[in-house]
């Protein structure tokens, strides 16, 4: 335990040390270079916590962000709030904890790389999971994917608006997340509909059985029915 604690202690402190050059050298090797010689960490201790350099400090920053939503979130009483506003409220979260807005157009820019598009894809749906599960989600099979499936598209595109915000508190960004969650909302409607029509029974019918082949994480199966809305 004292090992693992040493060992996180090292990784905060390289993961700190990074930050301020970021906004010039990326998440690079360069930037891993100057962080180890800010953080007074052993090179061969840094170099075998981040062993591919700038990627995986950008992974490093993503997951601490992670974390701290969940923190913020588990100390917040949402219990007032409608659920589709608690996701907002998540998202809204998520962004606000962010220092500095470079730091994340910088990852963008590296996970935008044909070699590390799937692990920004894998972050995202990170964050996603990390959202429902602090909402206390607790759906599996197709429901399960529905959701971090649908809230990753919401997430990454509130992101890159975010980016180029420029509008007082980003109020403009905190509008368009409301427009995604309403789109969200009327694509869930629509379905509703389809599942109360004979025929749309049957063309939804196909692509359930398909996605009921998944397999969620194992969870209490305590909440009925599937496609769901899953902002309600």
């Amino acid at each position: 335990m004292e090992t693992q604690t040493t060992l996180e202690n090292a990784r905060d402190q390289v993961l700190e040390a990074a930050l301020i050059h970021v906004p010039f050298d990326g998440w690079s090797d360069a930037t891993l270079r100057a962080a180890i010689a800010d953080s007074g960490v052993a090179e061969g201790l840094a170099r075998a916590l981040f062993p591919r350099g700038g990627i995986d400090l950008a992974v490093a920053f993503h997951k601490r962000g992670d974390q701290r939503m969940t923190d913020t979130l588990a100390a917040t009483d949402l219990s007032s709030m409608r659920f589709r506003d608690r996701v907002a409220f998540a998202i809204r979260t998520r962004l606000d904890l962010i220092e500095d807005r470079e730091l994340v157009r910088r990852g963008t820019t590296l996970f935008a790389l044909p070699q590390h598009a799937a692990e920004g894809a894998k972050l995202i749906w990170g964050t996603a999971d990390a959202i429902w599960t602090a909402l206390g989600d607790t759906s599996r099979d197709v429901n399960w994917y529905t959701k971090r499936a649908t809230l990753s598209a919401v997430y990454g595109s509130t992101v890159l608006y975010w980016l180029g915000d420029d509008s007082t508190g980003h109020q403009a960004t905190w509008d368009f997340l409301d427009r995604r969650i309403a789109d969200v909302m009327q694509i869930e409607t629509i379905k509703a509909r389809m599942r109360d029509n004979p025929l749309g029974k049957a063309l939804l019918a196909g692509p359930a059985k398909v996605m009921e082949k998944w397999r969620a994480p194992t969870v209490p199966d305590d909440l009925p029915g599937r496609f769901r809305n899953p902002f309600r």
